[in-house]
């Protein structure tokens, strides 16, 4: 127990250390997309002052420096338009052919303002040219590597819960199997008891109706042994008449509940074969049965109908039980849910397992309204 306490701890440190690497990359991402940008920013700036000491060096003496000149021709990354004293444009490092279009300049310079501030290049107290920049090509690729993080932040997420998520149910599931085959073990011995005991019976004056009720219940908790050994094994499926099988679980739910509830059954005579393991099946029919039962607190109509097509069987168990809500119609098949005081939540999980994953048929809340009970349907592969 100290253990698996121990592991449980331990996976969800694991878990958090992990969460809080991909945050601080996430931050550091950020935090150096805004360092290349503002950097970006300075390179704008220096590229404006050297345009504007160009335009001084220019004017004073009519001599071209060297130095403003690789400045302006160094940014060969940054688009740019810019807009003369006279509302002229002109571009640089635009990839589009825009030539002197001065329409389509004008519509990316206000594309250009919204990403980042204009500058203004003055001289003599006049602004002679405002230079439009956008963001570079290697800008805007870091500008979605957040989103590509924070997607793989995501998924990382999902794996951990699936993860965890699968880990508890084989750990459920592990402990269920332990505690069913162990179940098994303990009937045994005083099963094998009691038939020794109906043998002894029949030598004495007892009615023999009384024993023949005793060897049904015998042959009953046999069953129950043999459906309690076979979880967390594959189970064998075999041609079996479901309409025979369905009828033997149902007769005996009649027989041993009270005379206050009525029992309908409406099946077809004919022989439908269905490829089944009998004693996980008429578990889950007495598990469906059991829960209209209770639903109706001990007083009401149970009806079973099969109906088949060339492909399907259906089963339709209906009770007149207090009914439920939409929203649990698929949270009862969840296991430990339950709204009983003293319930486990186990049966109509495991009856969800037996029908979809051992028969590869589908069981659902086929309808249910409040005050009028709940019809439950099972759908399974005809041979």
């Amino acid at each position: 127990m100290k253990i698996s306490s121990k592991q449980h701890v331990l996976r969800w440190v694991v878990i958090a250390i992990s969460f809080l690497i991909i945050s601080l990359i996430l931050w550091n991402t950020y935090q150096f997309f805004q360092k290349f940008k503002e950097e970006e920013r300075i390179k704008m700036e220096n590229f404006s002052q050297a345009q504007m000491e160009l335009g001084k060096i220019i004017d004073l003496s009519g001599n071209v420096s060297d130095f403003p000149l690789k400045i302006i021709q160094s940014n060969t990354t940054t688009p740019m338009i810019i807009k003369d004293s006279e509302g002229n444009f002109q571009s640089k490092n635009i990839i589009q052919d825009s030539g002197n279009n001065q329409e389509l300049l004008k519509r990316l310079s206000l594309k250009f303002s919204n990403e980042n501030t204009p500058i203004e290049i003055s001289y003599k107290g006049e602004i002679i040219s405002t230079i439009y920049y956008g963001n570079s090509n290697l800008l805007n690729k870091l500008k979605y590597y957040p989103f590509a993080l924070v997607l793989i932040f995501l998924l990382f997420s999902g794996v951990v819960y699936f993860y965890y998520k699968s880990d508890r149910t084989a750990s459920q599931n592990k402990l269920w199997t332990g505690m069913a085959k162990e179940t098994a073990h303990q009937i045994g011995t005083p099963l094998s008891s009691l038939i020794g005991w109906t043998e002894l019976l029949k030598t004495e004056s007892v009615n023999p109706s009384y024993i023949s009720e005793i060897e049904k219940d015998i042959r009953r908790l046999e069953t129950i042994t043999e459906r309690f050994s076979k979880i967390g094994s594959i189970p064998i499926l075999k041609s079996t008449n479901i309409v025979t099988a369905t009828k033997e679980s149902f007769d005996y739910l009649k027989s041993r509940s009270s005379t206050l509830i009525t029992f309908k059954m409406d099946a077809p005579n004919e022989t439908i074969l269905v490829a089944l393991n009998p004693e996980l099946y008429s578990w889950t029919i007495e598990n469906l049965v059991k829960n209209g039962i209770d639903a109706m607190k001990g007083e009401g109509h149970i009806a079973i109908s099969i109906q088949a097509s060339d492909a399907l069987v259906i089963i339709d168990i209906r009770d007149t039980g207090k009914g439920l809500s939409k929203k649990l119609f698929s949270k009862i098949f969840e296991t430990g849910y339950t709204s009983k005081k003293r319930g486990w939540g186990l049966g109509l999980s495991l009856s969800k397992r037996i029908i979809e994953e051992y028969h590869n048929g589908k069981i659902k809340v086929l309808q249910s309204e409040a005050g009028e009970g709940t019809t439950l349907r099972i759908s399974l592969k005809r041979l």
